[in-house]
């Protein structure tokens, strides 16, 4: 008999693995600076891991008006990424000890793909991925299914082979809809219970935890 293979881990990139949401928060201070109208923190927190723009348009009078302040934010972003830009502690290694282990690993972000490949890059996390699926990679976006799903086929696994960790609840949401296993990482920006109100099957205290968590819940899944 044949041993199961490992399963994929797909991983959101902003919260999940770089410690990135005070970098966010400021760069929409600085796209909407000087403007009456603009997100307070928690209403932007509570649509992180949408595309930029999905998240930008509600605040914006306009096409050209959404240009301009997504090109405010991108030059922020660009001037201050790798200052701003780290890994939580322990997730290169965690990532890295999945991959020792057979995992197929694939990013599953609202980032453009450029962009997260350069966050991969600056943290040391590259060399550990096999698949970016960014905010220009597929049609759909989370909390739609169809990002996790192109991450599967990119890496050659079914859903019953995966497992989705994400800091925010559309991430949970995406990977139960394409029918993977969801973990809900409470590091990130979303609270615990917006994060468990999404259902998902673990909750993760913190990323050096994710090795045990992934062995555990596979066990569980081959058990029946």
């Amino acid at each position: 008999m044949s041993l199961p293979r490992p399963w994929a881990i797909l991983l959101d990139l902003d919260g999940t693995l770089v410690d990135t949401v005070p970098f966010i928060l400021a760069s929409v201070r600085h796209a909407f600076e000087g403007r009456a109208r603009r997100p307070t923190d928690a209403e932007w927190i509570a649509g992180i891991g949408t595309p930029l723009r999905v998240q930008l348009r509600a605040w914006c009078d306009g096409p050209a008006d959404l240009e301009a302040v997504v090109a405010r934010y991108r030059e922020h972003q660009r001037a201050n990424h790798d200052r701003m830009t780290r890994a939580y502690p322990g997730a290169v290694d965690a990532v890295r000890r999945l991959r020792e282990r057979g995992h197929p690993i694939a990013i599953v972000t609202g980032k453009l793909c450029e962009p997260a490949a350069r966050s991969l890059r600056h943290v040391g996390l590259a060399e550990y991925v096999d698949a970016v699926i960014g905010a220009d990679a597929c049609s759909a976006h989370k909390p739609d299914p169809g990002p996790v799903l192109l991450a599967l086929e990119r890496v050659g696994r079914a859903p019953a082979e995966a497992l989705f960790v994400g800091d925010s609840a559309i991430d949970v949401l995406a990977g139960n809809a394409a029918g993977v296993v969801t973990v809900g990482a409470t590091w990130g920006a979303c609270t615990r219970e917006a994060l468990a109100a999404a259902r998902p099957a673990r909750l993760a205290d913190e990323v050096a935890a994710l090795p045990a968590i992934v062995a555990d819940l596979a066990r569980e899944r081959a058990r029946g």
